[in-house]
């Protein structure tokens, strides 16, 4: 079958939730049995999200082989089987550079190096980079229309319909459709003044979304297919959810991925989306509830723990129950002290980031969970707190630190790897991706993931010094996962604590509903037994 290609685009306001909806739209397919891949287009000119701050674009999402890219591609992992590459995040920045390293070398022979058709070219060529061996290839065109930045995007999907022929491509297009309480009525001019700009730029929407707070009346519908010259089928309620994971069921509801088989002359296959129905019951009717602070520094935008809020919720769909979330913010935890914050909680759990902003927030917390055995889970940075704080109140190095936050510490506990500290370009530098790690027999980490060796992503540049392995050792601590080709420290446990496991990988990159990872699953498993016995 010829690879199909749906191309999502947004208007009016950004954060209307295209990567939701390419998302949910890749997951209707897939319950149709077709092989789906989904890409994103960021029109910013960061080469990728690797040196961008989580207050400026929310988490960087780490894939398999190494790539930092937008966090819409953990969206594409959670609602599909699709395995997502650096190939399936295309930014202004990674365009230019391939174009400008191609003319510096000589292959454009001489011409004049152009928006058109050199940068088109380059985005259509990434396009087809990730269609090989798939039906329906979803794009997702960051920014909204009319961003001077997103021209030679949307340009370029504009000519990909003449290049493959346009029975093989699908615009959608996602618009805010907005109440006006004071009215109360539903405003449709917003909707067609965005699809009059992205039509004067040479794309006609097959399907207008419409990000509402309820269903559209046919009315309105009538009166948008009318303004925008689309089949009133085309047009789709966009309604808010209680939970991102009902989004399919409400697209399907509206005929969102009938229309789509229909304009590509896709097999008219039976739609299985009972797995869907299942969690979506499991969230909206959990058993029981459990309260989990995460300690962090990024709380002025929650989607900088995006994936870590998601993996937590699926910890909950594992064991029938709501996770509620206490995001404290570390600062206020070295304030105040950490027991005013946590005293009602039954776990913690500390994520990563970079800086040594709030860490002594983290580890204050991080020694009121360990010495009032309250379930614990320490993500990258917070299992490096967790090594200091272990080295400062139990081993007796009052001044252990990481290297990163103090260059002259006395026991470096946390410190570069040799190869590391030569490093002067940040972007892409860490160690970065998939890597194996072996598990202790019988620790808590193996019992949790049911395996004696598993793959995780990372993202660090500092690791646990393996100079004061044996002292955190010798005094309780233990290694229950390592890095075999370098005997490096994955895994931390306590073995006389009820739950106390951290890791320096990112978990949270590779948990999805249907299968929520071993160790959120465990640790919200171990969070409910405390609140139990609470």
């Amino acid at each position: 079958m010829t690879t199909k290609y749906v191309f999502v685009t947004g208007g009016v306001v950004s954060s209307l939730g295209k990567g939701l909806a390419a998302a949910s739209i890749g997951c209707l397919l897939e319950a149709r049995g077709l092989r789906v891949t989904l890409q994103k287009m960021d029109p910013y000119i960061n080469v990728d999200a690797g040196t961008m701050s989580p207050y400026q674009h929310g988490e960087v999402y780490v894939t398999d082989d190494g790539g930092e890219t937008d966090l819409d591609l953990g969206h594409y992992e959670r609602f599909t089987t699709a395995r997502m590459t650096k190939d399936h995040n295309v930014t202004t920045g990674k365009i230019y550079h391939a174009v400008i390293t191609k003319e510096r070398r000589g292959d454009y022979l001489g011409r004049t190096v152009q928006v058109i058709p050199h940068i088109t070219d380059e985005i259509k060529a990434a396009i087809r980079r990730v269609s090989e061996g798939v039906d329906v290839v979803i794009v997702e065109v960051g920014g909204t229309v009319g961003d001077i930045e997103g021209l030679p995007f949307l340009e370029a999907i504009r000519q990909f319909k003449k290049d493959v022929g346009k029975e093989h491509v699908v615009y959608v297009h996602l618009t805010l459709v907005p109440f006006i309480q004071a009215a109360l009525e539903l405003k449709t001019k917003a909707t067609q003044h965005s699809v009059k700009e992205l039509r004067a730029i040479g794309i006609q929407p097959d399907i207008v979304l419409c990000r509402t707070d309820r269903f559209l009346p046919q009315g309105i519908k009538s009166k948008i297919a009318l303004f925008c010259d689309v089949g009133e089928e085309a047009v789709i309620t966009a309604k808010d959810v209680e939970t991102i994971y009902e989004v399919p069921l409400v697209f399907h509801r509206e005929g969102l991925d009938e229309i789509i088989v229909k304009l590509l002359g896709l097999p008219p296959r039976p739609s299985d989306l009972s797995r869907w129905e299942e969690i979506v019951h499991k969230i909206k009717h959990p058993h029981r509830e459990v309260r989990i602070a995460v300690v962090g520094k990024y709380m002025d935008l929650k989607d900088s723990y995006k994936s870590l809020a998601e993996a937590l919720a699926h910890g909950g769909i594992a064991n029938e129950a709501r996770v509620d979330v206490r995001w404290l913010d570390a600062e206020l935890a070295e304030r105040d002290g950490p027991a005013r914050h946590l005293a009602d909680v039954s776990g913690v759990l500390v994520p990563g980031g970079f800086g040594d902003r709030g860490i002594q927030g983290k580890i204050e917390a991080i020694q009121h969970a360990r010495e009032r055995h309250l379930p614990f889970l320490g993500i990258c940075l917070g299992m490096q707190c967790a090594v200091i704080e272990f080295a400062r109140n139990v081993c007796g190095l009052a001044e252990a630190n990481s290297s990163e936050f103090d260059r002259e510490a006395p026991h470096p506990v946390i410190d570069l790897l040799p190869e590391q500290r030569a490093v002067r370009d940040l972007g892409g530098t860490m160690r970065l991706g998939l890597y194996p790690i072996a598990l202790a027999e019988g620790s808590q980490a193996a019992r949790a993931y049911g395996t004696a060796s598993v793959q995780e992503r990372h993202r660090h540049r500092y690791e646990v010094n393996n100079e004061y392995r044996t002292l955190l050792e010798k005094n309780g601590l233990r290694v229950s996962g390592v890095w075999p080709e370098k005997q490096l420290v994955e895994i931390i446990e306590l073995p006389d604590h009820p739950w106390f496991v951290a890791g320096q990988f990112h978990p949270e990159l590779r948990s999805r509903p249907w299968a929520p990872h071993p160790l959120f699953s465990a640790f919200v498993r171990a969070a409910l037994a405390h609140r139990g016995r609470a």
